[in-house]
């Protein structure tokens, strides 16, 4: 992408194109409109009136422009204009004066030393002509100076745009490093807390318990170092959580899981899934009453459907936002960060059937 640096060689080209043009004006193409030779005055004075140029076309550049144009002081950069090409042309005429330029120019173009009745309409040509091209010249250097303004702000406001998204990239990325390094240890602290519990009743169990959770270390530890994972392995992700949580469950608590089949492969943000289910198994298992969990992921078109209902207690706390740990939180922000205008979640705390209900629809790409 063009940047600043590159203006900056740009400009001096535009400068010498602009000077050597005005150069070849005054320098060739003028004396082409007498005959004879002209006197060394004429040079000095066109000399003279390149400079002028010159001083006016940086006085434009880098005062009348930026300090009045630039400043929506238009009329005082109009009038200021005006006087730097009077003032030029005033102070040609006088140059002319003093090297006697007229008398000489006279005797050029009627040597046999008559006057012509031509000579009073030919100076005011010769003066509005003056006042034309310098106006001119003054009109290029405000032209190329305004369009290297708009360059440089358009270059600049790219380049703080690139600049922001970089920083908000930058600290998106932060965010959801931190958010997974709080989801992960969440997730093992309860699952241990499992294990733990499973080893005074079980030990058969509790072997097949850590032979599941050693392979949902192995997807934690390496897949979701990734940006996305397939939908096959946070399915199956899930698929042993449940059975690794169902080992300590009685059979007062009737679990249901629903993948979808055949399954359509898409990628999805790793461990996305995983608080919903966990809060059901969290908040839905009572010691003293029936309960019923309700896990399905059903796939349409490029939506993903999760549904997760578990049997409410009213006297545990089955809020998403305040008393399901956080790893639900966490996992709200992360929709935010990763699927923005892409997902829908809603939350019915008390259906018919006496159920905490949780849908999320996910557009997946």
């Amino acid at each position: 992408m063009p940047n600043l640096s590159l203006y900056r060689y740009v400009s001096p080209l535009l400068h010498v194109l602009v000077w050597v043009s005005l150069a070849a004006m005054l320098l060739i193409f003028q004396p082409l409109v007498w005959d004879g030779s002209l006197p060394a005055e004429f040079w000095i004075k066109q000399g003279i009136l390149f400079c002028m140029w010159l001083s006016a076309y940086y006085l434009t550049t880098l005062v009348w422009v930026p300090k009045l144009l630039f400043e929506d002081k238009t009329g005082l950069f109009i009038l200021a204009i005006l006087a730097t090409a009077i003032a030029i042309v005033l102070l040609i005429w006088q140059v002319e004066l003093w090297f006697n330029l007229p008398q000489q120019m006279q005797q050029i173009l009627h040597p046999e030393g008559g006057r012509s009745g031509g000579d009073g309409s030919r100076l005011k040509w010769m003066i509005a002509a003056l006042f034309a091209v310098t106006l001119l010249v003054l009109g290029i250097g405000t032209s190329i100076t305004a369009v290297q303004k708009w360059q440089a702000d358009a270059l600049l406001r790219k380049e703080e745009a690139l600049l922001r998204k970089s920083l908000e990239q930058q600290k998106t990325s932060s965010e959801l490093s931190f958010l997974k390094a709080q989801i992960n240890p969440h997730f093992f602290f309860n699952t241990l807390n499992n294990i733990y519990s499973l080893t005074m009743l079980d030990v058969g169990a509790s072997q097949q318990a850590l032979l599941r959770l050693s392979r949902m270390m192995r997807y934690v530890l390496y897949e979701t170092q990734k940006d996305t994972v397939l939908l096959s392995q946070e399915i199956a992700f899930l698929k042993d959580y449940i059975e690794l949580m169902q080992l300590r469950l009685s059979d007062r608590v009737e679990v249901a899981f629903n993948a979808p089949g055949p399954l359509k492969e898409a990628t999805i943000a790793p461990m996305l899934l995983l608080p919903f289910v966990e809060n059901a198994f969290k908040h839905g298992v009572s010691a003293l009453q029936g309960s019923r969990i309700y896990i399905a992921v059903r796939q349409e078109q490029k939506a993903l459907e999760v549904e997760v209902r578990n049997t409410l207690f009213t006297e545990k706390d089955n809020s998403l936002e305040e008393g399901s740990g956080i790893g639900l939180v966490n996992t709200r922000r992360r929709l935010d960060l990763l699927y923005p205008g892409r997902y829908t979640l809603s939350v019915n705390e008390d259906t018919a059937q006496n159920e905490y209900q949780v849908n999320l629809t996910l557009g997946l790409s």
